[in-house]
């Protein structure tokens, strides 16, 4: 994605304003790359470090185009975390241009990827197992970056990881009941492959892991043929695609849309997905009251 000439000037305005020297603990500024990552990474510094996000909620990240006050907060950062795995294709260039000092670091360091067409899926998150890696990954570079909150950092790491185990046992518990013609169902977009490994499930979804990525009407009927010869239980829209597309799968199959499901972005706030372990929630709940009024086939 090409990010328009007026941009750049406005990232070496930002670049020019950085100031220099090392920032206090509790001056430590943080910038995350999309707001599932954000909420962890405030869920383990708490209140000791400010955490900008920069794709907010109910936003896609995919097509997402940095703003000169996203080069600006990536300038003046101290620590930035992206996802990685080929997510964020804008973070590179923001990163570079920005001229910013802050280490950088990659959440999804040690996750085993799963691969779409010879292409890493990056929404790892949609494991509960990687987002635990994705939080030790998280509390190891803020004990570094701020070593003198490090016990605190461990253990408000060690709380959240402690919940999401608990969610992950819940989850697998739910999903085991399902029978095998209650396992297929379909969304906007493929970003639950990570889910379908850990739980066992399969999802099809009429655009890929990129959401830029439009389906041709050959694509499109050789999915609706999938659907039908697999036998979907149930189809969801998401939070952050259009939901036309899933619509006229609906219309095409017959499949009632059972929902919708946060993908990719949290909730605005007084939504039902503000947070990373409340989106869990929220998706696994959705999955089982559609799942469970799916028709026996």
């Amino acid at each position: 994605m090409k990010l328009i000439n007026s941009f750049y000037a406005g990232i070496a305005s930002a670049a020019l304003a950085l100031v220099a020297g090392p920032a206090l603990a509790h001056d430590v500024k943080i910038v995350a790359s999309f707001s599932i990552l954000g909420d962890m990474v405030e869920e383990v510094v708490g209140d000791m470090a400010e955490v900008t996000t920069i794709v907010g909620p109910d936003a896609d990240a995919h097509v997402y185009q940095p703003s000169v006050a996203d080069a600006r907060a990536v300038a003046e950062a101290d620590v930035v975390f992206v996802n990685g795995l080929g997510f964020e294709t804008w973070s590179d260039t923001l990163i570079a241009e920005s001229g910013t000092k802050a280490v950088v670091h990659v959440a999804t360091e040690g996750v085993t990827p799963v691969m779409v067409d010879g292409t890493a899926d990056p929404h790892a998150w949609n494991s509960l197992s990687n987002g635990v890696i994705y939080v030790t990954n998280v509390a190891a570079a803020m004990k570094e970056a701020m070593p003198d909150h490090a016990a605190d950092i461990d253990a408000n790491a060690q709380a959240y990881i402690a919940k999401l185990k608990a969610l992950d046992a819940e989850t697998k518990a739910k999903l085991a009941g399902l029978p095998a013609e209650r396992r297929t169902v379909v969304t906007a977009h493929d970003a639950f492959g990570y889910l379908a490994d850990a739980y066992g499930m399969n999802f099809l979804a009429p655009v890929g892991i990129d959401t830029e990525a439009e389906p041709s009407a050959k694509e499109l009927a050789e999915l609706i043929d999938q659907i039908k010869s697999a036998g979907a239980a149930a189809l969801f829209v998401e939070n952050i695609t259009s939901p036309a597309l899933v619509k006229q799968v609906a219309d095409e199959t017959g499949l009632e849309i059972g929902g919708r499901l946060f993908s990719d972005a949290l909730s605005e706030r007084g939504g039902p997905a503000t947070s990373y372990l409340t989106m869990f929630q929220h998706n696994l709940g959705t999955l089982l009251e559609a799942l469970d009024k799916a028709p026996a086939s």
